[in-house]
């Protein structure tokens, strides 16, 4: 849509202080944080790095890609002091943490404690040992820090490393491609930073080696073929949506318009066959990979939470190169719905997968031996104001809804202060103020979900007199005025999902409501098994606030079926009979969003509910 990329807002300049996300960033930023970083010291993580320097004596402990936890720890901590500078705790620790990382560094630039620790030989085994998985993490955190403190001694650790990488590898010197993408994007934002062209070229190079066997030849590692003929997203599915973000970022500089077609062509194939309700990917335990088209089960789901962040990074950017609104759209869904369930609603405890049915047994917890998850949601929470706002040529674009400020130029003569006040997602409300320096001609872009069935749209209490279609962005254009209020009326109704026939929900039906996916659960049922609930052609929903639950939660009650199994009992199997029904009898249901399953006492949840033909006597 847009003529010209678009730029995201920086996170310091984005304000999220209250409302549903204000809520989550400061339990990240008060709680989670100090919980990760406990792990972190319990579990060896930081020793690894006094080992390696020479402060403390030991051997490497844990697994050989531990460095990278705490790497992105220190991203999400950054991201954190760009948008909360006075909180001198959290910045005392980040600053003792990096100069223990630097002490770490060898004299060339190198820095993996576990390569440093078991005296291994460098860059001898790209397939699975995640050099360049850990080092890319660390040139995230080092931009992070840079950009959110202005300082450079962790960019500094970051660039004698990245140079180090940049003179050993290249298409006249080894060859090679990481077993685990992730350095693409991060020698990417190390070159948008610095400048420096070396970094776009490595980039460029490590995406061009893959299907030249370097990394196995196989699937898992996205190997089977060079990059642009990939057809079908597959593999190991946070590893595939790393590649694609790095080689989106990639394509923004060199403008290859075979790798453009290549990552419509996966985003596609994953959208339309592969990607959970909940924007969860990656279905299989085996290889915590894709499935073929249509593989989605609920109770074996893998959807890594890793899988979930990389498909908002991968989204995020190609909203960027494009404009269109099926990508926000996406980037919503994950957000709300296959993200935010990988952290409790405490802070403490975590999803590493996201199944769409439980039998009460799968809760979360505090850390893993591989404990990826953590900090990855920690660094996407601390950096959300980033993916609300872009700015281009042709002015702001508002892309997520919920309380927040945002304070940015759109270019050197127009700047402007928007901020938000909404009950967002419970209500599809906004009001939106518009406060620029002096009166500015530009075009406010204002994302129209795709689930809205209808908007309304306001701009000094005057409708605005335009078409307004869901799934894109309306564009007001004007000169802004000081005091100026935009009110987006996004209609929010209880919508029944079914899924594609080849999938294996049939007769079922998903809850969803504005950007939620919504569940059923055992703790608001109580005595009965919730996988004898049914959903009535007649059910209807609708939405109470709760404040006390769950530390305030916007639930849907509605009147379905209880299937009644007493001709069941001692049968697994009987003769079905022309004509017959299955017993049931009307029943209450409440559902929850799907993000906050398992917060309370272990129990039974189900997302694709069953289909009664019973009516309901209303």
């Amino acid at each position: 849509m847009s003529k010209h990329y678009l730029q995201p807002v920086c996170w310091k300049n984005v304000q999220i202080e209250g409302g549903f996300w204000g809520t989550c960033l400061q339990v990240n930023r008060e709680i989670a944080l100090d919980h990760q970083y406990e792990q972190m010291e319990e579990t060896g993580r930081i020793d690894n790095f006094r080992r390696a320097s020479g402060e403390k004596k030991g051997e490497f402990e844990g697994l050989f890609f531990n460095d990278s936890d705490v790497y992105k720890w220190l991203e999400a901590a950054s991201y954190s002091l760009g948008t909360h500078p006075t909180n001198r705790k959290l910045e005392n620790k980040v600053e003792n943490l990096i100069k223990k990382i630097a002490a770490a560094q060898q004299e060339d630039g190198y820095l993996n404690t576990y390569f440093i620790l078991k005296k291994r030989k460098r860059f001898a085994d790209l397939k699975n040992k995640h050099e360049l998985y850990c080092a890319g993490h660390l040139f995230e955190a080092a931009v992070a820090h840079h950009v959110s403190t202005g300082k450079i001694s962790f960019l500094n650790v970051a660039t004698r490393f990245a140079d180090l990488i940049c003179q050993t590898f290249g298409s006249d010197k080894k060859r090679g491609a990481p077993g685990h993408e992730e350095i693409e994007l991060a020698l990417m934002k190390l070159y948008w930073l610095t400048g420096k062209k070396r970094y776009l070229t490595t980039a460029k190079f490590f995406i061009d080696e893959r299907g030249k066997g370097f990394a196995g030849r196989d699937e898992y590692r996205q190997d089977h073929l060079p990059f642009i003929e990939q057809k079908d997203i597959v593999g190991h599915a946070v590893r595939a949506v790393y590649l694609m973000s790095g080689a989106a970022d990639v394509y923004r500089e060199t403008k290859d318009k075979a790798m453009m077609d290549t990552l419509e062509g996966l985003w596609k194939n994953m959208t339309e066959k592969k990607m959970y309700l909940t924007g969860g990917i990656g279905s299989r335990h085996e290889g915590e990979a894709f499935g073929k088209n249509y593989e989605l089960p609920n109770d074996r789901a893998y959807a890594e939470t890793c899988a979930a962040i990389g498909n908002i990074f991968w989204n995020h950017r190609m909203l960027q190169l494009t404009g269109e609104a099926k990508y926000a759209d996406t980037m919503e869904r994950v957000l709300y719905n296959g993200f935010l369930s990988g952290i409790s609603l405490n802070g403490k405890t975590y999803f590493y997968q996201n199944p769409l049915q439980s039998d009460g047994t799968y809760r979360r917890q505090s850390w893993f031996k591989c404990a990826c998850c953590p900090s990855n949601i920690a660094r996407l929470l601390s950096s959300l104001g980033s993916y609300f706002y872009s700015i281009s040529r042709e002015g702001l674009w508002v892309h997520l809804y919920g309380e927040s400020k945002v304070t940015t130029n759109i270019d050197k003569e127009r700047k402007v202060i928007l901020t938000q006040i909404t009950n967002y997602p419970w209500s599809g409300d906004i009001n939106i103020k518009v406060s620029p320096d002096t009166e500015i001609f530009f075009t406010l872009f204002l994302r129209i979900p795709a689930w809205c069935k209808k908007a309304e749209v306001l701009v000094n209490g005057k409708y605005v007199e335009k078409s307004v279609r869901a799934g894109s962005y309306l564009p007001i254009s004007r000169i802004w005025r000081q005091g100026d209020e935009v009110q987006l009326n996004l209609s929010m109704s209880v919508d029944f999902l079914e899924t594609h026939p080849h999938s294996s929900n049939n007769s079922r039906l998903a809850i969803s409501r504005g950007p939620l996916t919504y569940c059923i659960e055992a703790a608001d049922h109580q005595g009965v098994d919730i996988f004898d609930i049914l959903l009535s052609p007649d059910t209807a929903f609708s939405l109470h606030f709760e404040p006390d639950l769950l530390g305030g939660m916007g639930v849907l009650r509605g009147k379905g079926l209880l299937r009644d199994k007493s001709e069941w009992k001692r049968k697994l199997y009987h003769i079905y009979q022309k004509g017959q029904k299955s017993k049931s009898k009307p029943f209450p249901i409440t559902a929850i969003p799907y993000f906050a399953w398992a917060n309370r006492e272990p129990g039974k949840m189900l997302v694709w509910i069953p289909v009664g033909l019973q009516k309901l006597d209303l």
